[in-house]
């Protein structure tokens, strides 16, 4: 059974189960604080890759309301069997975020269990993320034909969509601001009969997801103006949209940068449609 959207929404509040989880109701439930408070890995739910093998998507919820983390990969952040080091961030951003990174499965995964744990403030939690059936996912097109928007590094593509994304790399120095510029399209498109919101049709958002020292955008959230451009998908809107990302100190960096649809921040909890993008920088002294 297929339970799409409405299943990963409870995927990602529920956050598990048994005694290796918080519940839904208590990670609903409790109280904020500005820090102190722990990190929970979400498991999205999964869906089938064309070569046959299989994407788990993750998310998690920071309960600091102005504490952002860091907490390097090794036994406060781990990933197992096969890790510790799956790809996931090692910067924690506040409140929940939805469907940050993939993870790939091979054809027999079966019935086998990722568990991430991560440890935060003290405080140490666990998600385990299969294949059962119940959380498979469509994250490409919702019930009304959604489809998340494409990102582009370069004006002729390629072109990516969905959560497992993109990645490029780049170099840059520390303490000069390094150009970051994307181009997008999306199909605009809106629930049938509904009239489309005034809003941006492609929202971005750059956040650092690795590294050792502190990352200054000019503009983490930079418009996407419209322009038309050759390589693009075939869409109702295009847009070009360009930042530039200070770094405090030398060492090896990963941006990530998402791209939401009018369907809002994780679909509003339906898993469709967003697109995931990395930019993996190496950055040398001044």
């Amino acid at each position: 059974m297929n339970r799409g959207g409405l299943g990963s929404l409870l995927a990602g509040l529920a956050l598990g189960c048994g005694a290796w989880v918080l519940s839904a109701q208590q990670v609903q439930m409790g109280p904020q604080h500005d820090s102190g408070q722990s990190v929970t890995a979400a498991f999205e739910g999964w869906f089938p890759n064309s070569d046959g093998t299989f994407s788990i998507l993750f998310g998690y919820l920071n309960r600091n309301a102005k504490q952002e983390l860091d907490i390097p990969v090794g036994p406060g952040n781990r990933i197992e069997p096969g890790g510790p080091d799956r790809g996931q961030p090692t910067h924690f951003l506040t409140g929940r975020n939805w469907g940050v990174f993939t993870v790939t499965v091979p054809k027999d995964f079966g019935t086998t269990k990722l568990v991430w744990t991560i440890t935060a403030n003290g405080a140490t939690t666990q998600v385990p993320a299969s294949l059962a059936t119940l959380w498979e996912l469509s994250p490409f097109k919702d019930a009304n034909g959604n489809t998340p928007p494409w990102i582009g590094f370069e004006e002729g593509g390629k072109f990516v969509n969905g959560p497992r994304g993109q990645s490029k790399s780049m170099t840059a120095t520390a303490g000069i601001p390094a150009p970051l510029t994307l181009w997008v399209a999306d199909d605009a498109s809106v629930i049938p009969g509904a009239t489309r919101p005034r809003t941006p049709a492609v929202t971005l958002t750059w956040s650092k997801f690795r590294g050792p020292g502190s990352v200054t955008f000019a503009n983490d959230r930079p418009a996407a103006d419209p322009a038309q451009f050759a390589g693009a998908p075939a869409t109702a809107f295009q847009g070009k949209a360009a930042t530039a990302a200070t770094f405090s100190e030398p060492g090896e960096y990963i941006l990530r940068v998402v791209a939401n649809d009018w369907s809002g921040e994780g679909g509003r909890g339906f898993q469709c449609c967003w697109t995931n993008a990395q930019v993996q920088v190496k950055v040398s002294v001044k």
